[in-house]
């Protein structure tokens, strides 16, 4: 019997981060949904795919195989057998992967890997469509907003610790045109679930919003 954790929300709100910490400290699987959709654009890159050639994108997923390791506590994203956890996280990927992501054949397919994943397992997973269509009947969804400037100027720290050089004008448009992409989206667009907890982590430290996020957790499950 599994146990689910969804966590929605735009880019820059720190869910990447809290689904990291709390994996470990709740023994919960970390499952980065938005990996899945990364591997697809960084496949797209490496093999010369445009975002024009949509047919071609969705015949690529043939070839694609995704899996995520844990190694010695740090989550590990495996595309084809290769390790691809800061490839993924590139410049050239990050501009083209919401376009991706849109394309129904490739939501269809990603949501069957997540929920692969997730399957049996006690697992806290985040994205954009996590509580309203991948894992609808979650126990416990949470969505975390934030400000566009402050989720552009964190992003931009981020970029800047892992050696991605984009200014901090270029990582607020690229969140701007994501954020209209995201909640246009045809299908898996991004909204705030009904039975969802709302959490604004505009003005909070990352331990305020993780500690608000347990709590809710441990209350869902009885603890």
């Amino acid at each position: 019997m599994s146990f689910i954790v969804a966590m929605d929300g735009p880019a820059g709100t720190g869910k990447g981060t809290i689904t990291s910490l709390l994996s470990k400290e709740m023994e919960l699987v970390n499952i980065d949904t938005g990996a899945t959709y990364r591997c697809v654009a960084l496949y797209a890159v490496k093999n010369g795919i445009q975002l024009e050639e949509k047919e071609r994108i969705i015949d690529s997923l043939k070839d694609i195989n995704i899996d995520m390791k844990n190694e010695e506590g740090t989550q590990k994203v495996y595309l084809n057998g290769e390790d691809v956890t800061k490839e993924i996280r590139s410049k050239e990927v990050t501009k083209i992967v919401s376009q991706i992501s849109s394309i129904k054949e490739v939501r269809f397919a990603m949501v069957e890997v997540q929920r692969k994943l997730a399957k049996g397992k006690d697992v806290i997973m985040e994205g954009r469509d996590i509580t309203t269509y991948v894992f609808p009947n979650a126990n416990v969804k949470i969505y975390l907003d934030a400000k566009e400037e402050e989720r552009a100027k964190r992003r931009y720290i981020e970029n800047q610790e892992k050696g991605i050089e984009m200014t901090y004008e270029e990582v607020l448009e690229n969140i701007r045109k994501r954020d209209k992409n995201d909640r246009e989206k045809e299908m898996g667009a991004l909204k705030i679930a009904d039975d969802a907890e709302y959490i604004d982590t505009t003005n909070l430290k990352i331990e305020e919003v993780k500690d608000k996020v347990k709590e809710i957790i441990l209350r869902k499950r009885g603890k």
